[in-house]
């Protein structure tokens, strides 16, 4: 008899930014007339850098050729971008990592969802709360989640580890055995980061424990202040604790483009077996390769021309962050993140409900954002507004929120 994989039901509701659209549609809808701004997905404005423009460009030309004609993309990714990956992101911050440990992908989510399928089904999972939710309902989908509660909005089998105000945004090591644990730093959704001392009591404590780190670092290139690492290979001791799941989206604007890589070292093993051999097994088997132009592109964003090019694009949002940080600031909120990262999240005045808070957003300054209880219960009484629609629009929602103090 034919079956469905019920742990997919197990879901609640819809995905989170799903419900944020059909919310959003459902207001444009009724309201036509109104001018909404979307400070809600994290999905970039500003067009791609010439220098990555002319390499598609030139990859598609290379396309039409039979002589420069690349079919099937070699599994792991072609060498001229894994090289400028190595060179740029990690030899130069001192990270010890070898060409062929970076494994091509088509994004961070995609990465992040699918690396759960290397370990085993009974393996303890531990979160930062909030969290992006992609990393919490693959797991449920793989069967991980155990049941759910409704009141307390958390998984029976999960560890949460709450990061709010209250501890800094700095969650604590897990007290109970834990086999894996995901962090996302700089934050999705909170904007908060971790100093390198911060980081490397983590690394320590999965080497002690026999534990692995999933680190997500797709904003690290928002980063601007001293002692905030770029990447986990920057400590010592990761090599033998951690997998570093990296982006192109936010760095380089590649929403649309879709790149990404996953980063596993050599030694990192579990009873002899090398994780990095399990992952490029299964990306072999699972995907075709980011296409060759894609790839091109990704190479691109790192020459000089690119860099430079990037550099702009990430001082426009930065200051887009900034400014909606400083706005609310003035407006009487309580504002956290906005400096290393291109999200800015609030306490919702007067103790509001996070949904409630969308709606009276929505509905009286036609703004929408992200309820922070969808990333998690210690999202509760949060919302995360993004730095990534244009300055003008950026600006005058601020001016909007402002108006609704007065």
């Amino acid at each position: 008899m034919n079956q469905i994989n019920k742990d997919y039901q197990r879901l609640p509701g819809s995905y989170l930014f799903a419900e944020v659209k059909r919310r959003q549609e459902a207001y444009e809808k009724a309201h036509p007339d109104q001018n909404v701004i979307r400070l809600g997905v994290g999905d970039v404005t500003l067009p791609l850098a010439p220098a990555v423009i002319e390499a598609l460009h030139q990859a598609v030309d290379e396309q039409a050729d039979a002589a420069t004609f690349k079919g099937y993309a070699p599994d792991h990714g072609y060498d001229f971008l894994r090289e400028a990956i190595q060179k740029n992101d990690f030899a130069a911050r001192g990270a010890d990592i070898a060409v062929d440990e970076i494994v091509i992908s088509d994004g961070a989510k995609s990465d992040s969802s699918n690396i759960q399928e290397i370990f085993g089904p009974d393996i303890k999972i531990a979160v930062g709360d909030p969290v992006y939710p992609v990393y919490i309902d693959s797991n449920i989908m793989a069967g991980r989640g155990g049941d759910y509660d409704e009141e307390t909005g958390k998984w029976s089998d999960l560890v949460y580890l709450s990061a709010t105000a209250e501890n800094n945004f700095k969650p604590a090591l897990p007290e109970e055995p834990v086999d894996l644990v995901y962090l996302c730093y700089p934050n999705n959704p909170t904007g908060t980061t971790l100093n390198t001392a911060d980081l490397q009591k983590w690394v320590d404590w999965a080497n002690e424990n026999d534990a692995i780190i999933i680190f997500d670092s797709a904003y690290e290139s928002f980063i601007t202040e001293e002692d905030v690492p770029h990447s986990i290979f920057e400590l010592p001791g990761s090599r033998t604790c951690a997998i570093e799941i990296r982006s192109f989206s936010k760095r380089a604007g590649f929403t649309g483009v879709r790149l990404g890589a996953t980063i596993i070292p050599k030694e990192l093993e579990i009873d002899g077996v090398s994780l990095l051999d399990l992952w490029k097994r299964r990306v072999s088997t699972k995907f075709n390769g980011a296409p060759y132009i894609v790839q091109r592109a990704g190479e691109a964003s790192y020459s000089k021309e690119g860099k430079a090019q990037i550099e702009e694009m990430l001082a426009y949002y930065r200051r887009n962050a900034r400014l909606i940080k400083e706005g609310l600031e003035t407006a009487g909120y309580e504002v956290f993140g906005g400096v290393n990262a291109p999200y800015v999240w609030l306490k919702t005045p007067q103790g509001m409900d996070s949904w409630d808070f969308f709606d009276f957003l929505l509905e009286n300054a036609q703004i929408v954002g992200t309820p922070g209880v969808g990333f998690g219960p210690s999202g509760a009484g949060y919302f995360r507004l993004t730095a990534f629609n244009t300055y003008e629009k950026t600006a005058e929602a601020v001016e909007r929120i402002k108006a609704l103090n007065k």
